[in-house]
């Protein structure tokens, strides 16, 4: 069974303001491009994934999908904004290309859209994903840490489904593909789940030992960003800092009259 896998990436410089508090818009960048280069490189290496599409503006897109053998689909040929019609769209066009639909769900083939800040995902993670997809068929939703949020989602090319990505996004997907009757399962593992938004991200891959070859190793990339002569030391200060902060403010709220 070919499985087609698509890759959102937001531009670079505009990616992960939440974690502007402790990293510069160059570290930012170099830390979110690695991210992507790790989920790229578990893709390019799995033999369940036939072809990979990169889908972004970003002016360093087009090398980075080339290095890892992938095709690149700028989201602006695409005629739409917002994440969930850019992928409407992008599904239209990747999993047919110079084929009717039709066809194509004939072959029995499979659409999988990842997030692309996911640096401990393993091709063991994949396995699964494609394991438990191949046996109920329909929807699969891999979901965030919460619960809540949408990290993967993998479905046959015939019942592409309504894509309901932002707050919530879990149950919408699951609501949704009960409406129409499409059989639907929601997946839970950790290197699907744990994606980076937020400073306690950070600190999460700031202790993660090195195990290169194990599940749960944090990708090559990542970590060579995180290895970086004097990065890891500084942001150990800033998180300190931050979590000081986030005390004292707690503190000086104790009491208080609402």
């Amino acid at each position: 069974m070919v499985t087609r896998a698509l890759l959102p990436l937001k531009d670079l410089v505009a990616a992960k303001t939440r974690l502007a508090g402790i990293l510069a818009p160059s570290e930012r960048r170099a830390l979110m491009q690695a991210m992507a280069e790790d989920v790229l490189a578990v893709l390019a290496e799995h033999p369940g994934i036939q072809h990979i599409t990169l889908l972004s503006d970003d002016p360093a897109a087009t090398l980075l999908a080339r290095r890892y053998g992938a095709e690149h689909c700028a989201e602006r040929s695409l005629g739409c904004r917002g994440l969930n019609a850019v992928l409407a769209a992008a599904c239209a066009r990747v999993a047919a290309p110079g084929e009717a639909a039709t066809a194509m769900a004939a072959t029995g083939e499979r659409v999988m859209i990842l997030h692309a800040d996911l640096p401990w995902l393993s091709a063991a993670d994949l396995d699964a994903a494609l394991a438990q997809q191949a046996a109920a068929g329909g929807l699969l939703v891999g979901t965030d840490r919460a619960g809540r949020g949408t990290n993967l989602l993998l479905f046959g090319a015939e019942g592409t489904p309504d894509f309901h990505f932002g707050v919530d996004s879990c149950a919408r997907h699951v609501a949704a593909a009960r409406r129409t009757g499409q059989a639907v399962r929601v997946l839970q593992r950790s290197g699907i789940a744990r994606d980076v938004d937020t400073p306690a991200d950070v600190a999460e891959l700031l202790m993660t030992p090195a195990n290169d070859g194990c599940e749960g190793a944090l990708g090559a990339a990542t970590r060579a960003v995180l290895g970086q002569p004097g990065l890891a030391p500084r942001l150990r200060l800033a998180l300190a800092g931050l979590e000081s902060d986030n005390n004292m403010g707690a503190g000086n709220n104790h009491g208080a009259v609402s």
